[in-house]
This record gives C-alpha cells, structure tokens and sequence, in this order.
C-alpha cells in the first residue's frame, strides 16, 4: 500500500487538420467572460432517488470524503471529470457536471448512465484514470480496473480504453488491454491521435513496464513499445511516466514523454510511434532542470507543467528550445492547492486547470473532502 500510495501521490503530484490557435485546434465560439471558478469539496451526486442514496450511504458505496477529481475534459458548459476509486465510496469514477453561470452548486452526474457504473460489472466502468475529448467530440476515457488503490488494491477487471459520444451518450468502442499489458503493469495517461489519412490511435503509458501501447483503431489491434533504458536513466523507481502529443501546425503530432525521477524529455514523432519504430528516432530534447509534472497541453504546441509541489504552473511552448528561459509562467494557485490538469476552454477562449489539496487527500487528512477547484489560467501568454 505504500508503494501504491507513493507512487500515484507522485503521479498526481509531480484528427482532420484544422487552423491552429493559441489554445488549439478548434476555434472558440466566442470571447467569454463567464470564467468565474467553480469550487466544491469531496463529492455529491444526483442519484435516482432519496432512498438510493441512503442505500449507497448505508452500504458504504457513497463516502464523500473519499470522491476527488484528478483530471476533466471541459464541452461548452459542462466538464467531464475523472474520479478514480482510491479509496472505497465512489459511486461513480467518470461523471460530468455543469459550469453554466447561476448553477448554484456542484452535484455529479454519473456519465453516461448509472449502469455504467457497478464495480465487478467488466463492461462497466471501475476506475477511470485518465479521459480525453477528440476534435469529433468522442469521449475517451483509461480505465485500469483496479479499485482501492490506497486500501487494499483489487483488480476487478482488465483495464481498457472506452469510446463515448459526447452528443448521444452512447458507448461507441471498448478497447480491451488485457492482451497488452501485464500483471504489473501501471497505467497512468492516455493520447488520441488521428494520422493524415483519418485512422485513429490511442497511446497509453505504462510506467513500470517502460511502454507505451499503441492501438490502431481501424485496424482494431494493439502492441507495445518499449522505450529504450535511456529514458529511465537515473530514475530511482519507474514511477510516473508523463506522456503529451503535440500538434504541429503542418498537421504533423509529436509524443513528448519523461519519467518523473529521470532528467531528461524525450519526443517522437507520431508516425514512428503507430508503425511501431521507435528505435533511433527518440529524440533527447535536454535536462529538466526540476522534477516536472506535465499536466496539459493546449492541443497546439504548448505543454503546461510544474515543478513538483509547486503551486505554480509553467507553459512551454514546443517550436522552441527545452530551456529555462523559454518556460513562461502562467499560473499559481491562491490557495496553495497544486495543479492536477490543464485543459483548454474553447467556449470561453480561455485555460482552464482543476486543482486542489491532493497531498492532503492521499493522507487522508481532508476533513470533510479534498477541496477542489476548476480556475482560470492566467500570467503570459
């Protein structure tokens, strides 16, 4: 259990083409100015009814102080966040709420549907880790099937990556990683990449194994490949591997990806990555000067990252050199609460990062729940 808890503190802790704006690919709507922080603490949902509820309650399947959201993908007005089960009392590990000016309160509904969501039910969700949005608004999401990783870890299921429409709700694929992965293995982040003739891929890091698996959607079959052992070169323990696609303004995309502990940012150029070629095309990009946690990208050019426990969040933008002085800062939480994702706002024309007191929840010294806050990038851009 310490193990476990060490190392997702520090994870935490630590296409058609289309023209490229500052924040991305997809044009914003329109300027907003409704950018007000949403705030909450621990967790409420809308459940069918009051005596279900009590039910969850009852049974020890809804504890609130044990809900906390470590990363969100944000569509016009509503947010969709991924509540991993950490810890027992999760109803829910993916749900989504609403950020529309005037909503008095923060309450979670379970998304797609409740159904969804039964822990030991394998075509159900039971802890989703990682969640993306691609420009067709498809929902994906990384479940490792794994649940109570800070009490006693319990593998209920494979792990797998789930396609949802954002429009329908429906489930549209389910990429089973069983035959991918291993007993050891650590899921952690996942990418979607489209390639220039429309095929769609999914990448996803798998930390104590030195791989990223590869799935090729059309094709509907997977692999793995496995970094060489220069990218944990100095790494105390493969804790936490960090992976971001950048996308070029050619339309070319990029993989960026580090461990935690190493020194050193590595890239590769997507095109080896699908066919699998990946040796003698890593590119070593430099030092780090600190422990980076990279928590975002704009969909453009920009990765955003901190310094482990750090409260203050950097953007580099990838056209130009891994250096110190190209590392702009553009955010610091007023609260001290650390930065767990960087996500863009394309209705509101803006950065968005969820954060809050996550040190504190792994602990288990939260009170009444982690507080947790959706705010507002700003600094230089």
């Amino acid at each position: 259990m310490g193990m476990q808890l060490a190392l997702i503190l520090a994870a935490i802790l630590g296409l058609a083409h289309s023209q490229g704006t500052k924040y991305g690919l997809w044009t914003p709507d329109r300027a907003h100015s409704d950018t007000q922080p949403v705030q909450w603490t621990g967790g409420q949902f809308e459940f069918p009814c009051a005596s279900t509820k009590s039910l969850f309650k009852s049974s020890g399947k809804f504890i609130p102080k044990n809900v906390i959201a470590t990363r969100a993908q944000l569509i016009g007005d509503t947010i969709y966040l991924a509540l991993p089960r950490y810890r027992k009392g999760v109803p829910a590990t993916l749900v989504k709420t609403s950020i529309k000016p005037g909503t008095c309160s923060t309450t979670f509904k379970p998304y797609p549907c409740w159904d969804l969501q039964e822990e030991g039910n394998c075509k159900a969700l039971q802890s989703v880790v990682d969640l993306v949005v691609d420009q067709n608004e498809v929902l994906w999401v990384l479940d490792t099937g794994i649940v109570n990783t800070l009490e006693t870890p319990v593998r209920k299921c494979p792990p797998k990556v789930v396609a949802m429409s954002v429009k329908t709700g429906k489930v549209l694929k389910t990429v089973s990683l069983e035959g991918l992965t291993s007993s050891s293995s650590r899921l952690q982040y996942l990418v979607v990449d489209y390639a220039p003739d429309g095929g769609c891929f999914v990448y996803v890091s798998d930390a104590a194994n030195r791989a990223i698996i590869v799935y090729n959607l059309q094709a509907d079959r997977g692999f793995r490949v496995v970094l060489p052992k220069a990218v944990t070169a100095g790494c105390r323990s493969r804790d936490v591997l960090y992976i971001a696609l950048i996308r070029r303004d050619c339309g070319s995309t990029e993989l960026y990806f580090t461990y935690l502990s190493t020194n050193k940012l590595f890239s590769l150029k997507s095109e080896y990555l699908r066919s699998g070629v990946a040796d003698g095309r890593i590119l070593d990009l430099g030092k780090k000067p600190t422990r980076m946690v990279i928590i975002g990208t704009d969909n453009g050019s920009a990765i955003f990252f901190r310094n482990e426990g750090d409260a203050e969040v950097y953007r580099w933008d990838t056209n130009s050199t891994f250096a110190e002085a190209n590392f702009k800062p553009v955010y610091r939480s007023q609260t001290c609460q650390l930065v767990t994702h960087a996500v863009p706002d394309y209705k509101r024309n803006t950065m968005r990062v969820l954060q809050s007191n996550f040190p504190d929840y792994m602990q288990n010294r939260v009170g009444c729940g982690a507080i947790q806050q959706l705010g507002l990038m700003q600094g230089c851009w």
